[in-house]
């Protein structure tokens, strides 16, 4: 009889812990990072494979020609727009010795 009525207990217990249909949504697991694994669209390839196709490159290839780029158009407008300063320099300092 004790046994009867701990398992009923048990039961009474467990139904209780058991949350309403509106919460039931939240017990659903999710599958968190493992969605980047999944495939959509055509596959992206390395940037020596398909180099004049930017948009099937991989994302982080892209990414390092996009800032390559503009560093050197940085560059090359600060170098323009300041005349190349520095060799100048550098050949006065030679001929004052």
């Amino acid at each position: 009889m004790a046994t009867l009525a701990a398992v009923a207990a048990r039961r009474a217990a467990s139904l209780a812990r058991t949350p309403a249909p509106s919460q039931a949504a939240s017990l659903v697991p999710r599958r968190g990072l493992a969605a980047a694994a999944d495939h959509h669209g055509p596959p992206k390839v390395n940037i020596w494979q398909d180099p004049m196709n930017p948009s099937k490159w991989k994302e982080e290839h892209f990414v390092i020609v996009s800032l390559t780029g503009w560093g050197l158009l940085v560059f090359g407008g600060y170098k323009y727009f300041t005349g190349g300063k520095g060799k100048k320099e550098e050949n006065e300092v030679e001929t004052a010795q």
